[in-house]
Formats: structure tokens, sequence, C-alpha cells
């Protein structure tokens, strides 16, 4: 079966993602994530879509004893993580499907995931299988963007790259910024199996060194350049259009904020 463009995170894209984009949206929720997981203090941590590595690292120098398996769907992305760490550092890294984990029962004190559960279609699953290798009154805590409408670089990049396109326009901003009902996430948890479930709203202003390059990262750093490259559009005139509407927020993007869900949940 065909893997859906939007979720294959390969080629140049790993660095692309790092590189530009890690600094600006990611680095902020990674440690916001790393000190919540650290007051749980568990035995045992499995990472969920560990992309390039980012929430790996501050899990790693906030439980330095702990152990740490740090998963990807995408072996590109495992590959590009994997040399930021030293041997002594012992993350155990698996290519691996977070609807369908390759581990046993009650294997982890916790279970965490940085803005990846949106990618999976089978949300059921996801969080069915995040229990299964729980121990019991283990933790799971993950994140997820707000909508579209309140993140609005996104927009900015949706809109943009959009206009390219005559018909069929890419859809990879619309899956990140889809996860964000909470009844509707409430009730996966519970049938999943979860209790004490907690919500958190957590915002980060959005800085990047420059526009020209955040706006590398909106355009490379996903599969969206894949799918710009495939359809004969110049992506580097695609950039340059996502850079000239950024600026207008002002070269270091000062004026926006980053929206998202933080949700912790425990194992009964």
């Amino acid at each position: 079966m065909k893997r859906d463009i939007n979720v294959v995170f390969e080629g140049s894209i790993p660095e692309s993602y790092d590189r530009y984009l890690g600094p600006v949206l990611f680095e902020p929720f990674a440690e916001d994530m790393a000190a919540r997981l650290k007051q749980a203090r568990p035995e045992s941590v499995l990472e969920l879509a560990c992309g390039s590595g980012i929430l790996t690292r501050r899990l790693r120098d906030a439980l330095p004893n702990t152990r740490l398996v740090a998963t990807d769907l995408n072996p590109g992305m495992i590959a590009y993580a994997q040399p930021k760490f030293r041997q002594h550092e012992n993350v155990e890294w698996w290519e691996a499907d977070a609807a369908a984990l390759p581990f046993s029962d009650g294997s982890f004190g916790a279970v965490v995931c940085q803005f990846g559960f949106m990618f999976v279609p089978e949300k059921e699953l996801v969080m069915h299988e995040a229990c299964r290798v729980l121990s019991p009154g283990g933790v799971l805590l993950f994140n997820v963007w707000d909508s579209m409408e309140n993140n609005r670089f996104a927009q900015i990049a949706h809109k943009t790259i959009s206009s390219f396109f005559d018909v069929d326009p890419p859809t990879f901003y619309e899956i990140p910024f889809s996860f964000y009902d909470p009844v509707l996430i409430r009730d996966l948890l519970e049938q999943a199996g979860f209790k004490s479930i907690e919500k958190f709203r957590v915002s980060f202003p959005c800085r990047s060194k420059s526009s020209a390059e955040f706006a590398i990262g909106l355009v490379r750093g996903n599969p969206t350049a894949t799918t710009i490259e495939e359809r004969g559009v110049d992506i580097d005139a695609v950039i340059q259009a996502v850079t000239r509407e950024i600026s207008k927020s002002g070269d270091i993007c000062v004026d926006n904020t980053l929206h998202a869900f933080v949700w912790r949940a425990v194992r009964d």
C-alpha cells in the first residue's frame, strides 16, 4: 500500500525541518514537555514520532538515567536524529508505527509524543496502543497544535503555497492543525482506558532569525516540498512568496504567537 505523501519525511526534509523549523516551532514546546515529564520521574520512556530528535534531546537531558526508546515511522528522520547522541547516552532507536507498536504490554512508565498524533489516521489505535504499552499508573503526555486559525504562520504558509496551484493544492498544512477538538480527544483517551485526564493550553512567541529562513523551513521542512517538486512548480518562487508574506509581520515574526495543547493522562 502506498503511504500518504503527507507523512513521508525523507531526502532533505529532515535537515530543513530540524534547521529551520526546530528552533522556531519545536524547541520551546520540547522544553515544556521534558519539564512536565521530569516531574513524573518514570523509569522508562517511549517517545513516539521522535522526528529529528528535538524532544529526544530534551528528554535525555532531563532524565539522564531513564531508559529512553525513541521511535518514528520515517527511517530518514531516525537516521538524522541518531548522530546527535553519543553512544553512552543510551537512546534506543526503533522504526515503528504508533498505531501498531512492537512492544509488549506494560513495557513503559511513560509514553510521550510531540506533535505526532495528528499524522496518524487511526486515532483510536494510537490511544489504545499507548495505553497497552504503559504499565499501570503510567503516564501518557502529548501535545497537538491548536487550529490553523490560531496559528497564523500556518495560515500564511498554507494560503501562499496553495496560490501556486490552480487545482488540487498541497494539503499538508491541513493535517497538523486538524486534531485539537477537546471533546474528541478526551473521548478517545477515555475509550482507550485512561483516567485523570488533563488539558493545558500552551503558547510561545514565534521568533525566527529571519523571515527567509523560516520560509525555507515552512516549504522545504515537510512533505509539501515533495508535492511542489513533483508537480513541477518552482520551489524557490514559492519560498520567496512565503518570505514576503511572513515579512509583513516583521522580519523576526515578533507579533506572532504559537498555540498548542498539552494532554496528560494516566493508565488505569
